[in-house]
Parts: structure tokens; C-alpha cells; sequence
């Protein structure tokens, strides 16, 4: 990702960054990011392009569809959060340095605890192999970072997490920026301008991430989104 001029805001002080100074932030449309992984203070960004995952218009490319159906993976929610959180947190292939430091970790582990953050895991024989984690405030779910040690894991877990969206009504995907990872799910950048609006609407939606669904029930969840999907592209 690529920071532009006017994307920083003010950083914040070690010991500073809490659940409810996050909750605010969000809420006015920015988020915390760290310069490097060591780094001990963070600063607020608010990009002037957002990217933002349509959640009506979700695309699954052809092949992941066949992978997801052969169910490579058992994928779980909220069942390790702190494993997921650290492990977007590492250094991975070509990634040298993230922008996830300790206070950050932190945090939204206590948002974890108190129902505002989640995870969506994807395990192979008990070895957690990727996911993802956000949170979630109003019908807004703010996606935060993911990870894969294996094949379309992290991808798999990205079609879980939006099946759980539209399960819960939710209306706003926000995924801060837009990668060409993200690109073919059909994320898009939108205006500040346009995504505090579409914010402002969300955030005053009563909606439900459902983190407790049996195994069969999230299943049924992510077959409607496939076959939505198909529908959409054919």
C-alpha cells in the first residue's frame, strides 16, 4: 500500500491508543496504523481514496469456487484471535516489515474481548494456515489484515467473512485500501467525501456478526454468496 500526502493524521502516544479511542476513531473514518513493526507510537490515517468491498457485488473468481467446495480447510471464527492477530502482525515472504506493532496488538485484542473484533481462521490438520481479522461497529465491518501460509487460505477466509456479513446485514466491507488481492473480490476506491457518508449511514444500522454459527449453517452461508456470485458474472 502506498500512503498519499493528507493520509496521516496526528500519531499517538505509547500507552495512549484504548478500545474507546479506537471506537472514535473508526467512527469519524480513521483507523490506526504503526510506521514499522517495532515502532511504539501510531499514527491515525484517513486515506483520501478508501477502498471498500461492495458487499452486493462480491465476485468469486471460477477456481476458488471449485476450491472452496472441496473444503481444503476447516474455517472457524473468533476461535484464536491472538494467533491471528500476531500472525498478520509477521514478516512473511516478500513482506520485510508490517505496519501492526504492539500497541496495536493490544488493543484490539481488548476489542476482541469486549465483542467488537473478530477473526476468520483457516485450519489444516490443528495448524492455524491463514485468515483474517477487522471489526465490526454498526452494520461497518472494518477489515484490518490478513494472512496465508497456504494456498487461498486467506482468500477462502475473505469469502467466509463476507457470507457472515450479508448473514448479518451489514452494508459496508471497508477494506482502508485497495490491493490487487483485493481487486478480483471486486473492491473499488471511493472518495473520503463519499465513503464518510456511506460511514456515517452504516454506522447507524443494528446489525449481528454471527461468530457462534454451527459448521453446516456457515456452509449454507457461503454456497448462497457462490451462487450469487455466479449469477452476477454470468
Amino acid at each position: 500500500m502506498t500512503l498519499r500526502e493528507g493520509d496521516i493524521r496526528p500519531s499517538v502516544p505509547r500507552h495512549r491508543l484504548t478500545p474507546e479511542l479506537v471506537i472514535q476513531g473508526y467512527s469519524l473514518g480513521v483507523f490506526p496504523m504503526a510506521r514499522h513493526r517495532d515502532a511504539v507510537d501510531v499514527q491515525w490515517v484517513s486515506p483520501m481514496m478508501r477502498g471498500v468491498l461492495p458487499l452486493d457485488e462480491f465476485h468469486v473468481p471460477g477456481r476458488l469456487k471449485k476450491t472452496i467446495r472441496q473444503k481444503p480447510y476447516q474455517i472457524c471464527v473468533d476461535t484464536d484471535f491472538e494467533r491471528v492477530i500476531h500472525a498478520c502482525a509477521c514478516p512473511r515472504g516478500n513482506r520485510t516489515d508490517t505496519w501492526i506493532n504492539n500497541q496495536i496488538i493490544r488493543v484490539f485484542c481488548q476489542l476482541h474481548q469486549l465483542g467488537y473484533a473478530h477473526s476468520v481462521e483457516a485450519w489444516h490438520d490443528g495448524e492455524l494456515v491463514g485468515g483474517l481479522y477487522g471489526m465490526a461497529l454498526g452494520g461497518v465491518f472494518f477489515g484490518e489484515s490478513m494472512f496465508s501460509c497456504e494456498p487461498d487460505s486467506s482468500k477462502i477466509a475473505l469469502v467466509y467473512l463476507v457470507a457472515l456479513l450479508n448473514r448479518g446485514d451489514f452494508v459496508l466491507l471497508d477494506t482502508q485500501f485497495v490491493t490487487d488481492h483485493l481487486r478480483q473480490f471486486g473492491a473499488v476506491e471511493i472518495s473520503g467525501a463519499l465513503y464518510l457518508r456511506r460511514l456515517h449511514d452504516a454506522l447507524g444500522q443494528s446489525c449481528c456478526f454471527y461468530s457462534n454459527l454451527l459448521d453446516e449453517e456457515l456452509d449454507s452461508s457461503v454456497e448462497t454468496l457462490l451462487i450469487q456470485s455466479s449469477t452476477q458474472t454470468s
